[in-house]
């Protein structure tokens, strides 16, 4: 689902980036200079026949006559990664959001490092040619299966900051492979992490980082997609709804979008994997129980405010500010 402000474009070039892997340069279907964008920021693209899904603009934010977004097919897919590479061709239309960005760079940052997983260059790709024109200090780690499978290895390598960045692959000799607790030992003053990738290898970044004191307020992260969370155990619980007071039940095999959904309530959403945080909704009362990857553990904790996409319940009633 999207929302109101949408833009209509069309595709210039489908490449093939790498094994599995396609890029779609969008330009705007009427000819009009397209909407600015940070480095870091997504569109929500509506898949023909299929979901919304989010993908990181990886072209120069400069660029106002094009977006470039790379897709990974994934064997896993839902109907999204699919859909893009054996539906969209050259000259089709699509739907697409205006940029949005939960993955900006920290431009007081003394310095920065960048860790990339497999198609999570996307998003870093941008800050790392963003970063090299404005003069900053950074250090860029991107790991792949293998150099078949890595994207823009010909573009970074051309680059004038190609000397910082390093390539890791999982087919290679042990030695070049990325040591994440070595590399995120003893953070410097004032440096800035910023990882993105599949949930494995950020989960493994992040916790490291965590473990080695880095402070919260200097880890930056996107996850492009969710391990769907086991149904066993689900209870029903009620929501209320602050602005009328009406009380929705949810099912046990319902999520809370669904069931307001059910009962008329629409809850503006994207990814509904609790990944974008286009839902997130303040709680007024009651306890949630957190299944997303976008809230930090700290705002987790605090409890007043949720991704009912994904989320559910640990007490019987839910107050939303809705």
């Amino acid at each position: 689902m999207m929302g109101a402000a949408t833009l209509r474009v069309r595709v210039a070039r489908k490449s093939v980036e790498a094994e599995g892997i396609c890029s779609f340069e969008l330009v705007s279907a009427d000819g009009a200079p397209l909407p600015s964008f940070a480095a870091g920021s997504h569109v929500d693209v509506q898949v023909p026949g299929g979901p919304t899904r989010q993908y990181s603009l990886c072209n120069d934010p400069a660029e106002t006559h094009r977006y470039l977004i790379a897709v990974l097919r994934d064997a896993a897919s839902r109907g999204g990664s699919s859909a893009m590479h054996d539906r969209v061709n050259v000259g089709d239309l699509l739907t697409i959001s205006a940029p949005k960005n939960h993955f900006a760079l920290a431009h007081d940052a003394a310095s920065h490092l960048l860790l990339a997983g497999g198609i999570g260059v996307t998003p870093l790709l941008c800050m790392a040619e963003r970063l090299a024109i404005v003069g900053a200090p950074f250090e860029m780690h991107y790991c792949t299966r293998s150099p078949a499978r890595t994207a823009f290895a010909a573009r970074i390598g051309a680059s004038g900051y190609a000397p910082q960045v390093h390539f890791h692959h999982d087919d290679g000799p042990a030695p070049q492979r990325l040591d994440i607790a070595a590399l995120l030992a003893a953070p410097p003053a004032g440096r800035h992490l910023y990882v993105c990738g599949p949930q494995g290898f950020m989960d493994a970044v992040l916790a490291s980082a965590r473990a080695q004191g880095w402070p919260e307020d200097r880890i930056h992260y996107e996850f492009f997609g969710a391990t769907p969370a086991p149904a066993g155990g689900d209870g029903a619980f009620e929501v209320m709804l602050a602005s009328s007071g009406r009380v929705i039940p949810v099912a046990a095999d319902r999520s809370i979008v669904q069931a307001l959904a059910d009962a008329g309530v629409t809850v503006a959403t994207s990814c509904e994997q609790g990944v974008c945080g286009t839902c997130l909704t303040r709680v007024i009362d009651g306890l949630p129980e957190h299944r997303d990857l976008y809230l930090t553990p700290e705002e987790q904790a605090a409890n007043d405010q949720m991704l009912p996409c994904c989320s559910r319940a640990r007490s019987p009633r839910l107050v939303l500010d809705l």
